[in-house]
């Protein structure tokens, strides 16, 4: 019986040829996504994440999300400067952070609305909401408080 012939055995100096290779090159892609990630990254939070632990976040993009406390925006007359406050609610913690934003808001940003704001945490722990940085969530056409009485929820979309 012949048994195959098995290749010759890799030089030494050819295989750490191979290393230096593979090490160069996952170091160079790791360098290229760490660098290209670094200037777009924004932060996702909860109004309450950001406020027990300001230091951390401050100076850093956020998107910070929460509800507009009610009666809590202002403009100022005649310019699109806007203050607000975002509060969290439950089942989150109860926090709320002061917004600052100049431009054009949405339709649906009112009291109580659901927001995203996009700005970083100032020195004084507010929030500086960058133009065009305020989503406001469109509210639900449907209440399940508001149902129609005698309406089977398990039979609804079947008939």
């Amino acid at each position: 019986m012949n048994s195959p012939a098995s290749p010759p055995p890799v030089s030494r100096g050819a295989a750490w040829k191979i290393v230096a290779s593979v090490v160069a090159v996952t170091g160079a892609v790791a360098f290229l996504l760490t660098a290209s990630m670094k200037p777009g990254m924004e932060y996702y939070k909860h109004v309450d994440e950001v406020m027990t632990n300001t230091d951390a976040w401050r100076g850093k993009r956020l998107q910070v999300h929460g509800n507009v406390v009610d009666g809590s925006i202002e403009q100022a007359k005649g310019t699109l400067l806007y203050r607000f406050k975002i509060e969290s609610r439950a089942p989150r913690p109860h926090a709320i952070i002061e917004a600052s934003y100049n431009g054009l808001v949405p339709d649906t940003f009112k009291s109580g609305a659901e927001v995203v704001a996009k700005g970083m945490l100032t020195a004084d722990n507010k929030l500086d909401v960058a133009p065009d940085g305020i989503m406001a969530k469109c509210p639900s056409k449907y209440n399940a408080d508001q149902a129609k009485p005698g309406l089977d929820p398990n039979t609804v979309g079947k008939l």
